[in-house]
């Protein structure tokens, strides 16, 4: 590739969706509609304050009491569905393996790769063990052409013919999402699949999508395996990270497939079709949850996310610092994919219809709302019980009081039964005394959800890398096969 075409992809991976659906992409975060909209809450909450003090906030105390009541019993809602027979895709090893190579599809494998040296022989080796032919097999790691460390690691492994490294001309925003896009640029498969350096799939994943794929048919554009870690037992962080994984892909996204609401993506082991993935302009490369956002607008496009039983392993984050870092983005992402989609609520009616918007508000908007809100209702628990003040009593009146106590009391029991339910699904009795101790992690995430908010506004397109290679314990890579 020389130089005029990769900066003419790249043209094309920054700012294709930006340019040809503008309402579709974040770069621009806040419409002049939703600035205005901010400020007129704002003033009417000032105005309201200069006439009544205590009515203002018996007002604004009901209504989020009422919204985080309908996230609580929604999340409810949720595992039961969950719960229920077909929720997820089943494809056995013998209906995997039986399909003849020679009938199998080109696959592109997209690896996004960015300061990874350290990784580089692990991801060679996992993807070396996936059981698929290597002359229907393209595993494009993309990496920016200024990452020398990454680049000479790779080089230094020599991977085999069917990866290529894609150097990618260094251009802001340095994301994820730019990258894929690049990628997806020079992708030939019929099925692309997206995997993090560190991930260790199933070596059967990409047949069992590819049956998948073809037992669903063609309103199925996206098929998203289940993910897990590699070293849950590293340290508590790890542990509970663990446990909120398993009650995610175990709980919450096959809740969302059995009710057929909008899925937002996790960030790998997504199996596209690739038609569907041009049609739609690729990811938002402004976006720092370009997963959850292309899962609501494939959703808009009329298609449809399920979920693949097949596990990937990750490396669940150690390090406390490196841990708000990424689950700031992962809110800040979701909060941006909310600002997104509600730009025209009219539109999004439409293509989407009531039931689904709701789904879509109350789950992609409220997970980054709860987190911030938590703190709050649990110091106001705190002041109530300690203190008993007058002032109290005049902003939670009999009813909100008790909504907010049943939130409260419900809210706290349902998310500690289901980590301890994880512990069951898991069989990981060694989770137990991490699963009794959450509370404290869900302090880390309302930390965590402070700095989204100041991001948003502040920097909103800044990615802040997540360090992989932290795991005292990654064994040595096997051989590729």
């Amino acid at each position: 590739m020389d130089a005029s075409e990769a900066e003419l992809r790249l043209q094309a991976s920054v700012s294709g969706l930006a340019n040809r659906v503008p309402d579709m992409s974040v770069r621009r975060v806040f419409t002049t509609p939703q600035r205005l909209l901010v400020g007129a809450v704002a003033g009417l909450i000032v105005a309201g304050s200069v006439v009544s003090v205590d009515d203002t906030f018996l007002a604004l105390g009901a209504l989020i009491t009422v919204f985080y009541g309908v996230c609580v019993a929604y999340r409810v809602y949720l595992f039961i569905r969950s719960t229920g027979p077909g929720v997820s895709e089943v494809v056995t090893e013998e209906e995997a393996r039986a399909v003849p190579d020679g009938e199998l599809p080109l696959y592109t494998v997209l690896v996004p790769v960015f300061h990874e040296a350290v990784v580089i022989s692990h991801l060679v080796a996992n993807i070396g063990r996936l059981e698929y032919p290597v002359d229907r097999l393209e595993v494009l790691i993309l990496a920016e052409q200024d990452d020398h460390e990454t680049i000479s690691a790779i080089e230094a492994h020599d991977p085999g013919p069917h990866f290529q490294v894609v150097l990618i001309p260094p251009a802001e925003p340095r994301t994820k999402p730019k990258a894929l896009n690049f990628g997806l640029s020079l992708a030939s498969g019929q099925l692309i699949a997206v995997y993090d350096a560190e991930d260790e799939p199933d070596p059967l994943q990409l047949r069992r999508a590819v049956v998948a794929m073809r037992r669903l048919g063609p309103e199925v554009g996206c098929l998203q395996a289940k993910l897990s870690y590699h070293n849950p037992v590293q340290n508590l962080i790890t542990r509970w990270f663990t446990l909120e994984y398993a009650m995610w892909f175990s709980f919450f996204l096959p809740g969302l497939a059995a009710l057929e609401a909008p899925i937002p993506l996790g960030g790998t082991s997504n199996h596209f079709r690739r038609g569907v993935l041009r049609a739609m302009g690729g990811w938002d490369p402004y976006n720092v949850t370009e997963d959850a956002d292309l899962g609501i607008r494939m959703y808009r496009e009329g298609y449809r996310v399920r979920v693949l039983e097949s596990e990937t392993l990750e490396e669940a984050n150690s390090d406390f610092v490196n841990w708000v870092k990424q689950r700031s983005r992962w809110y800040k992402g979701y909060l941006q994919t909310f600002l997104v989609h509600v730009r025209s609520p009219a539109v999004l009616r439409r293509e989407m219809g009531i039931r689904a918007m709701v789904h879509f508000c109350v789950f992609v908007g409220g997970t980054p709302v709860i987190a911030l809100l938590n703190p709050v209702f649990w110091a106001m628990a705190v002041i109530w019980f300690v203190a008993h003040p007058a002032v109290m009593e005049r902003i939670f009146p009999g009813p909100v009081y008790y909504l907010g106590l049943l939130c409260w009391v419900v809210g706290n029991f349902l998310l500690a039964y289901l980590t301890l339910l994880s512990c069951r699904i898991l069989r990981r009795g060694d989770l137990l005394v991490a699963a009794l101790v959450v509370p404290v992690y869900w302090v880390m995430m309302s930390v965590a959800s402070v700095k989204a908010y100041w991001q948003l506004i502040g920097t909103p397109a800044l990615w802040e890398k997540t360090v992989h290679g932290l795991d005292r314990d990654i064994p040595p890579a096997p051989s590729a096969i």
